[in-house]
């Protein structure tokens, strides 16, 4: 009979099992938080679609606690097994499920069976690991030392993060790191007990196949990732960047430049010139008079501010953008200076990238005009953004006679959204001026002009048609007539305390599939 293979002193194996099990816990939230935060960039709706992951994902490891009833020999063996298995499914969850949205769809499928297979597999490992520990303490202590660790495990995993893990290594990668630690936590665990010799060369050379399966990923991820976008976005990435908050990338062909967020296009230009001369010249003939100041709410990439400058009177713009990568990037890329035509560099201009509704609470400033040109309301935190709560706030920025504009999604594909936001601007106290214009990229695309009472839709311009490369003041007039089929219907009031509005678009966009 051949001889067990050697294990370690029995003094280390309770600590090293102990240590197991942070490892366990940490891997556990970030490979939720990744899959979650995943399924928000892709379908929209961060609070829905946490809440789904989550419950998911307890709801599996409760299966897994409880099936882990039935093994009841060779726990060592069964353990190291299955953390091979978390290591595998936890660790390749990222670019698996990005795989799958970048080129086959059903996303929605991959990403809560995949989350509920995690789940499982988690759910085992604590009651086996408990059982393994047996040995050295009485079952209160034992207890009370492994749930302790695997809370503080969870909580160091929700503060690294968002702090670290997303902005500097990416989803990918992050995935990828703490599944190669789960495959340490496995590997390591063969030398813990002695085991037949045959046994521990295989579990170890399973282990060994696992970490070089995600050792190799997590150095060819980036490779992976860029080559699945080019591959989804149908043009080369000259510029991505992961930030803490949304996945940033633009492309380039001959023709065209792009910019997507979260894989969503923000702009073509083939045609944001109507995009955002519509936002922004509407808005300065509505002031009546030369604006001095004025303040961009969104709009990081610095085209609404571009057109803004084409007014010498403008002494100061501040700019105040959530996401620095979206600001730097407009602002040092030769790519996308070029179509800002290096906006956000001009010494008039001040850049904040802070939370606009903050951001509007804090400050004491007044301003002539304000550009509000967030992302459509598809989730809470943009959501927030379209509430009356917020027009009362950015009321309070804008002079006595001042006026701002709100890009406000489209009145033909999302006809309640656009109405509800005109709505929650009325019950702001502000007189709305609703108005559309046709975007190639995206349709019939709605604003909102927003202002004191006596607010008028402008029948003039204040920039000649030679000034302008799209817009006309001839045209100006039919941008604030509706036809019968995006006029105004019924719509609510979006509060903050309940944000109707983000049910209503999210259903509206949903039924075409977007």
């Amino acid at each position: 009979m051949a001889s067990p293979a050697p294990a370690l002193p029995r003094r280390y194996v309770h600590p090293a099992l102990l240590a197991s099990v942070f490892v366990i816990a940490t891997s556990g939230i970030v490979y939720e938080l990744v899959t979650g935060t995943l399924a928000s960039y892709v379908l929209g709706d961060s609070v829905a679609q946490f809440s789904l992951v989550i419950g998911i994902y307890l709801f599996a490891m409760g299966v897994g606690s409880y099936l882990s009833r039935y093994i009841e020999s060779d726990l060592l063996e069964r353990f190291v097994d299955i953390e091979l298995g978390v290591a595998l499914a936890g660790g390749l969850s990222a670019p698996i499920l990005f795989k799958i949205y970048a080129s086959y769809g059903a996303f929605k499928v991959a990403l809560y069976l995949l989350v509920a297979i995690i789940g499982v597999l988690v759910g085992l490992e604590i009651p086996l690991l408990i059982r393994l520990l047996e040995f050295s303490l009485d079952l209160k202590e034992l207890v009370a030392r492994v749930l302790a660790l695997d809370y503080v495990g969870a909580l160091v995993a929700s503060i690294l993060f968002p702090s670290i893990l997303l902005p500097h290594l990416g989803i990918q990668q992050t995935s990828l790191f703490f599944g190669f630690l789960n495959g340490l936590v496995a590997f390591g665990c063969t030398f813990l007990f002695p085991m037949p010799r045959a046994v521990v060369l295989r579990l170890r050379g399973r282990a060994i196949v696992v970490l070089a399966t995600l050792g190799v990923g997590f150095f060819v991820a980036t490779r992976f990732v860029e080559r699945s976008e080019a591959l989804y976005f149908g043009a080369p990435i000259v510029y991505a960047e992961q930030s803490p908050y949304q996945r940033v990338v633009l492309t380039q062909t001959s023709r065209t430049t792009r910019l997507f967020l979260n894989g969503n296009l923000q702009f073509s230009s083939d045609d944001e010139v109507r995009y955002h001369e519509a936002l922004v010249h509407p808005a300065v003939a509505a002031l009546g008079r030369d604006p001095r100041t004025v303040l961009v709410l969104g709009g990081g990439d610095g085209l609404a501010t571009r057109e803004l400058l084409r007014y010498p009177s403008i002494e100061r713009i501040v700019l105040v953008d959530l996401d620095g990568a979206v600001t730097r990037a407009f602002s040092n890329l030769p790519v996308a200076t070029k179509l800002n035509g290096g906006s956000l560099r001009d010494p008039r201009v001040v850049v904040h990238n802070e939370d606009a509704f903050r951001w509007c609470e804090e400050s004491t400033d007044s301003f002539d005009l304000a550009v509000v040109d967030f992302p459509d309301p598809s989730n809470y935190a943009v959501g927030k953004l379209y509430t009356d709560a917020f027009y009362h706030l950015l009321r309070q920025r804008l002079g006595v006679r001042g006026v701002a504009v709100i890009q406000s999604t489209s009145p033909q594909y999302a006809r309640q959204s656009f109405w509800s936001i005109v709505t929650t601007i009325e019950a702001s106290g502000f007189t709305a001026a609703p108005y559309h214009v046709y975007v190639p990229s995206f349709g019939d695309w709605g604003f909102v002009l927003v202002g004191a009472e006596g607010l008028a839709a402008p029948s003039t311009l204040r920039l000649s048609r030679d000034e302008l490369r799209w817009l006309e003041p001839s045209t100006l007039p039919e941008l604030f007539r509706f036809p019968r089929d995006t006029g105004r219907v019924p719509a609510p009031v979006n509060r903050l305390n309940d944000q109707k509005l983000v049910a209503i678009y999210t259903h509206e966009w949903g039924q075409l599939g977007r």
